[in-house]
């Protein structure tokens, strides 16, 4: 019989969606042998540490306390200034700079002081080796790109060859060839020394913590591990042979340094083991650059299906943006004031028709026998804050524990934002990416939905409903905060009244101000305070004509606005809102029961402590915390009294003392959440303290308990100021000050002791110079004809590029000859490069500082004397503590008040599968569905909708 199986093709055993990917990948090609050569270098260069020079490391440690005390707070420092940085691979640009400036200044400091040398290893060689191969590898490689593009040109290479190399990618792969070379011969090249350095045991008063038999076995491995690297350079970067067998190729290399044991004055034969690596990275280089280019680099390196997944699991996620590193924005708010857009509309509705307008009055909740609907403010800043609030309130239901019951709260037929949909600024690009992107991924909006559509005649009602009674959906309503004004209404008019959805909300609204007739008696006010604090003219005579027309005298009002002026008018001691409190004093008169408002970043509800005296506002009731950073709420821990009447707090989100706690994170992680801080601070200190460079006499400083003297002496000065202003800019004075003092005698110490200032300003290339010929003897006269070939620049690069990174040298000299002869000595050029230098050193150093002292500052303004509140907790920009209100007006007309919170925040999202399983119908509206959002939380901790385990707070406030 024969077999029934089908034979199995090429193409069948494909994955499709591999090959597919494979031949659309999109140019530039990802070169990585440059990330993976580093890596080749990192381990090859903790092998050789670990194995030649950790026992002599610590043989050294007990006499050379100082140095290694230097050394820690140099790399203390450093890693102060660095750590913002780290897990920073590819954004922001700013740490990839700060890498690069970091290895430049701390190497150039550190090969300055001398406990290198005990450790077997000689700075100025790796570092003069390392400036002149990496002279010499972009040289060549700029060579080797021109003569590739001419034959790309002429038609002998790939059209796709035809992308130029980026400079940065060249500059990258000659640092990585240096520095392997300056390890190979930091550790292999000068075997002759090592071997000849016998370990000594005496005096090693830090191994008497242990016993001799751990110390003999642990020194013992470090013997075998020797012997490793011996071979490891004997074998693997031995020379690869004599100049005689490469007898043409021996008149254009530069010979190197043999092991010997006598004298090494005659040129030897071999070729140098250096430059025999060199030219392995420059071939390796070369080679992957030609076959990429020419083949292209889809066809050579397929993806794999374990990249192919990963791929397109990346692709898989939410489009969020991150919480704005600056709060407020100056925008164009000069027209802002000349003219505002509430007049335009109170033109355009025909304001003097009062209440029978549509466009201000809607009553299509008014008959409903129970009404549920939500309130949430400042949503628009940081996707996974606003994403997790759209996304509880997508859901059909949310199942909450409060007070020791379990509730199940079903979803808002009604929406209300407080303001505030976009951070820092409006425009068209953070409405999409703040708002409406995780409204959509909460409640997927009609299949039939476009976003560029603009609706002109609103309501558009979906297909099928007759009127704006008939729809059952969920719907929306927002007014604009003050972050919506600052282009004028523009953007708020057109993609909040001229759009019809909000994700899966239904928008009838077409004014920035509205009045809703809710149902039993119940009515709620939406008002536009712009950038005033106060509802204007127009606005005023729209709400004063329907209390008195619509509004019973046993109806109840609920007044939503974007600031909370009774929080804010007792914090800055002050008045506003003016119309807004005639409306409700005057006209309601004792009909307000709530006023709600965002704004600030936190939930706080206060009721009116019961008298014989009339109330105008019965509940107040703050809650913005919809997707924005937090605020703190015990600023605001003593207010008490609203137009005339006593109030006590009912509830707050965070708690007081959680608030304070929270201000602690200024002093901690000020500058890792602001290190663009740096740029400024860095440079304020330095124009602080430039005038006082140099000071050329310390030796008072210098004298015994003087130092400590001078501190006390600055500080008692500045003792009895008690302006918090002063006292602020005088830590910022005094620090600049001390940190000039520390560099200064820094300097001073190392020009005492020779380390710097020895010579001239090209100190480094002249005694590479004067060791070149012995280490890299060149009978061929190679370098002369380099130097002839290139018309000096060759030489002149190397001599300049060790000057401008020797800055430590540099700095000191020139202010040597400044204390010697005056400032006046000189010249202009001269007293840029020497402030330059100065300045290098000097914002590392201050900018940590300056960071330190201005979160101190914020946390004692914070939590000592309840200032600058919406500074020191917008610099954390902390995306915890989420929370909305639901209402519900039952049958018999009561108000219940849930507020929902949500402690910890998810950060990565993953597909939901209860989502994607589900079945989705074209006819079919996403509010309808069981499971609504797109996204759900990896982790299923930290996931707020959980049917099984609550993870809400649940508030029960009024």
């Amino acid at each position: 019989m024969g077999s029934d199986k089908q034979p199995v093709g090429l193409l069948d055993t494909l994955n499709m969606e591999a090959v597919r990917t494979i031949f659309t990948h999109t140019y530039p090609y990802p070169h990585q042998h440059s990330r993976h050569a580093v890596i080749a270098v990192f381990v090859g260069c903790l092998f050789f540490i670990s194995s030649d020079n950790m026992h002599t490391l610590i043989q050294k440690l007990d006499s050379n306390v100082k140095w290694w005390s230097m050394y820690a707070c140099l790399l203390g420092f450093f890693y102060f200034f660095s750590s913002p940085f780290i897990g920073k691979t590819i954004k922001p640009s700013y740490s990839n700079f700060s890498r690069w400036y970091i290895a430049w200044i701390l190497v150039a400091a550190l090969y300055h002081l001398p406990s290198f040398q005990s450790m077997g290893v000689d700075m100025r060689m790796n570092l003069s080796l390392f400036l002149t191969i990496f002279v010499s590898s972009i040289l060549f490689l700029l060579f080797f790109h021109v003569i590739f593009l001419c034959l790309w040109y002429v038609g002998l290479v790939a059209r796709v060859a035809g992308k130029r190399p980026e400079l940065l990618a060249i500059l990258q792969n000659c640092a990585v060839i240096s520095v392997a070379c300056c390890v190979f011969y930091s550790h292999c090249g000068n075997r002759a020394i090592m071997k000849e350095k016998a370990f000594d045991r005496r005096n090693l008063g830090w191994f008497t913590l242990w016993n001799k038999g751990e110390r003999d076995s642990w020194l013992a491995d470090f013997v075998r591990m020797s012997e490793l690297k011996d071979q490891v350079c004997s074998s693997w970067f031995a020379p690869v042979g004599s100049a005689s067998d490469y007898p043409f190729l021996s008149k254009w290399v530069i010979y190197g340094e043999l092991t010997c044991s006598g004298s090494c004055a005659e040129s030897p034969d071999e070729i140098s083991p250096i430059y025999s690596l060199w030219a392995t990275f420059i071939g390796l280089y070369i080679a992957n650059y030609v076959v990429g280019r020419s083949t292209g680099w889809a066809l050579t390196h397929p993806v794999s299906q374990k990249e192919f997944v990963k791929l397109k699991k990346k692709q898989m996620k939410p489009e969020f943006l991150d919480m704005t590193v600056f709060d407020l924005l100056v925008s164009v708010t000069v027209f802002v004031g000349r003219f505002d857009m509430r007049m335009m509309q109170a033109a355009m509705s025909r304001v003097e028709d009062g209440v029978k307008h549509e466009d201000l009055l809607y009553d299509q909740f008014s008959e409903k026998d129970e009404l549920w609907f939500d309130f949430m403010a400042d949503t628009g800043d940081g996707g996974n804050s606003s994403y997790s609030v759209a996304r509880l309130l997508a859901q059909p239901s949310i199942r909450v524990r409060c007070s020791d019951s379990l509730l199940t709260l079903p979803r808002g037929n009604l929406l209300l934002i407080g303001g505030d949909l976009a951070y820092p600024n409006p425009s068209a690009y953070t409405y999409e990416r703040r708002l409406f992107r995780p409204f959509e991924y909460a409640l997927q909006p009609p299949f039939y939905y476009k976003d560029e559509h603009i609706a002109v005649n609103k309501p558009e009602l979906p297909c099928g409903v007759a009127d704006l009674k008939q729809y059952d959906g969920p719907q929306c309503f927002v007014i604009p905060g003050n972050h919506d004004w600052f282009d004028g209404l523009q953007t708020f008019m057109r993609c909040i009244c001229h759009k019809s959805w909000l994700g899966g909300w239904f928008m009838p609204q077409k004014k920035s101000y509205f009045a809703l007739k809710l149902p039993k008696g119940w009515w709620l006010f939406g008002l536009d305070l712009a950038l005033h604090c106060d509802i204007d003219v127009y606005q005023f005579k729209f709400f004063s004509q329907l209390i008195k027309e619509k509004v019973g005298d046993n109806d109840s009002v609920i007044i939503m606005t974007h600031e909370p002026n009774w929080l804010l008018d007792w914090y800055w001691n002050d008045v506003t809102g003016r119309n807004v409190s005639h409306l409700i004093r005057d006209y309601l008169r004792g009909r307000c029961k709530l006023r709600m408002a965002g704004d600030l970043h936190h939930y706080m509800r206060h009721s009116y402590v019961p008298s014989d005296k009339p109330v105008d506002v019965q509940h107040l009731l703050v809650n913005g915390c919809g997707g924005a950073f937090l605020h703190p709420t015990h600023v605001f821990s003593n207010f008490n009294n609203f137009y005339g009447a006593s109030y006590e707090r009912k509830a707050s989100y965070p708690s007081f003392e959680d608030s304070s706690r929270i201000a602690l994170g200024n002093i901690l992680k000020f500058r890792k959440k602001n290190w663009q801080f740096d740029f400024i601070g860095g440079i304020i200190y330095f124009m602080l303290a430039f005038s006082m460079f140099p000071q050329c006499k310390l030796d008072h400083i210098l004298e015994d308990d003087t130092f400590s003297h001078q501190l006390k002496s600055f500080f008692v000065s500045r003792k009895r100021r008690v302006i918090i202003g002063i006292l602020h800019v005088s830590a910022h004075l005094a620090a600049s000050m001390i940190l000039m003092l520390l560099l200064e005698l820094g300097v001073e110490t190392c020009i005492r002791h020779k380390l710097l200032a020895t010579s001239g300003y090209h100190t480094l290339y002249e005694w590479y110079q004067s060791v070149e010929s012995d280490h890299f003897p060149d009978p061929t006269g190679l370098r002369a004809r380099i130097e002839q070939w290139t018309f000096g620049l060759y030489p002149a690069c190397i001599k300049y590029l060790m000057s401008s990174f020797d800055v430590p040298e540099v700095m000191a000299v020139t202010r040597n000859n400044i204390c010697k002869n005056g400032m006046d000595s000189l010249s202009r050029g001269g007293a840029v490069i020497y402030y330059a230098s100065v300045f290098l050193y000097f914002w590392v150093f201050s900018t940590p500082i300056v960071s330190l002292v201005f979160g101190s500052y914020l946390y004692v303004c914070i939590n000592w004397l309840h200032l600058h509140f919406d500074e020191a907790f917008s610099s954390l920009r902390i995306a915890n503590y989420k929370s909305f209100t639901r209402f519900h007006i039952d049958h018999k007309g009561d108000l219940g008040v849930f507020t929902l919170a949500v402690d910890k925040v998810p950060k990565e999202w993953k597909l939901d599968p209860s989502w994607e399983g589900e079945s989705k119908q074209a006819q079919h509206p996403s509010y309808l569905r069981k499971f609504p959002s797109k996204w759900r939380s990896v982790s299923s901790q930290q996931d707020p909708v959980r049917t099984s385990d609550p993870q809400l707070t649940c508030m029960n406030s009024i």
